[in-house]
């Protein structure tokens, strides 16, 4: 008689979603008590059920991790349905599914499974896997199969040495062009949402709310902007992050900008409105960029609107080699001569953090001074991944990419005033209708690149 095997235990509508996933990359949780690991477990098995002869393999990254936290469990689950071998830490399903369960507490230790093919690989906790462990681990998820595509499996919560690419990848959804966005899907998952720990154990929402505060917004409300060491803890992109609209035309408008060519150039667009309220509503992030090409790019992107000044990191004041093709002409030189004239930032770091932080702050009305479009992408990813500078706290670390939170200190630091209404009350409800695609298009014949 064939062996029968009971599923114990309902699960929650997000635990459902993560089990109905069929993705390549599919995240689940942000936040402690989310119920990750019953649920990573639980996915495992149903697809070691439903699909004979299944190759599966389930991290962690220790191996006491591993034996405490799910292979002890799965054992007393699956007694008497699967055979376990201890030895080789591996289930055999009756159908000839089998998972492996293994671990990778060192950099090295992902090469014991070098050469293996497994159809579904999961990481539990997976942003204390290193980055270079999960991309090279993810080379061995292939499999000939017609009947089932592989898949990589993430649980997670915010923190950890693969925080960033994690965060990248799910969060961020910041992807190569070698990355198809349509194989990534995060499913969060909050203490809320585990209704059986909320129901036993009630008293772990107080547990998570005296944390301290950057673990707190990281385990409780799954809040993937905080980091250890963070230097702007205000930042929330629930307010600090708004939708694009129309900005109005009698808006003071101008520029900043974090010259690079090796490192990406950062260039910001600002709109200040009569209520001293700024917002960060076009970037240009690229590296690899001649001086004439960013100018180029600078104007086409700006288009028809009037940009009151534009600041700029001072390094492009520096005299170049007389032998240059341009005959040592300084890049701030090149700028002007191209349309984009330039003025020198205020390079004053501390003060000028400082004034960033300010204007994190909320206002009189309820509402931070400084907001950010959702399409200036690459600020919003590495504004919150700012940490303070080990040897002084009052600065920014080095070690951290700041070229576009670079070009936002130059902005703030402009002092920028806020815009003055002269015009007629018909007037002032006039907006500017720029379309960044078609203005690009006829100011330089290229296709668009880069809001």
């Amino acid at each position: 008689m064939a062996k029968t095997f009971e599923l114990k235990g309902e699960p929650s509508e997000r635990q459902i979603e993560f089990f109905k996933a069929t993705a390549k990359h599919i995240a689940y949780g942000g936040a402690r008590g989310g119920g990750k690991s019953w649920a990573a477990r639980r996915k495992n098995v149903l697809l070691a059920l439903n699909y004979p002869g299944l190759n599966l393999l389930f991290l962690r990254r220790t191996l006491k991790q591993l034996y405490e936290n799910h292979e002890r469990p799965l054992a007393a689950e699956l007694n008497g349905f699967a055979s376990y071998n201890s030895t080789r830490h591996e289930f055999t399903f009756p159908n000839g599914s089998h998972i492996l369960m293994g671990y990778c507490e060192n950099e090295n230790d992902v090469y014991q499974y070098q050469g293996q093919e497994y159809d579904v690989i999961t990481f539990e906790e997976a942003t204390q896997f290193t980055p270079w462990q999960m991309q090279y681990l993810s080379t061995s998820c292939r499999s000939t199969r017609t009947d089932f595509k592989p898949r990589l499996y993430y649980t997670c919560n915010p923190g950890g040495p693969g925080h960033d690419y994690i965060k990248r990848l799910f969060i961020d959804r910041n992807f190569t062009e070698d990355e198809d966005p349509n194989d990534y899907v995060f499913i969060p998952a909050k203490v809320y949402d585990n209704k059986v720990l909320m129901e036993t154990n009630p008293e772990y929402i107080k547990v998570l709310k005296v944390l301290p505060e950057h673990l707190r917004k990281a385990y409780l409300d799954g809040d993937w902007d905080v980091i250890e060491g963070q230097y702007f803890s205000e930042f929330n992109r629930n307010i600090h992050v708004v939708e694009p609209f129309e900005i109005p035309r009698e808006w003071k408008k101008f520029r900043a900008m974090d010259w690079g060519y090796n490192d990406p150039t950062a260039c910001l667009w600002f709109a200040v409105g009569p209520d001293r309220h700024i917002f960060v509503y076009r970037e240009l992030y690229q590296n690899h960029m001649l001086a004439t090409e960013a100018a180029k790019k600078i104007k086409a992107m700006t288009g028809f609107e009037q940009i009151q000044y534009t600041a700029a990191s001072p390094d492009m004041w520096q005299q170049r080699g007389v032998k240059d093709a341009l005959g040592g002409e300084t890049i701030a030189e090149t700028f002007a001569k191209l349309g984009v004239p330039l003025i020198k930032a205020d390079n004053s770091r501390v003060i000028g953090w400082q004034r960033v932080r300010e204007n994190l702050a909320l206002a009189d009305d309820g509402v931070p001074y400084l907001r950010i479009f959702s399409c200036c992408t690459n600020l919003i990813r590495t504004l919150p991944n700012l940490t303070y500078d080990e040897h002084d706290h009052e600065d920014v670390s080095g070690k951290c990419e700041d070229h576009a939170p670079e070009a936002l200190r130059y902005g703030c630091m402009s002092r920028p005033t806020p815009a003055k209404i002269v015009l007629d009350a018909e007037a002032k409800h006039k907006v500017l209708k720029f379309d960044p695609f078609r203005e690009e298009k006829r100011a330089s014949g290229d296709g668009f690149m880069g809001l």
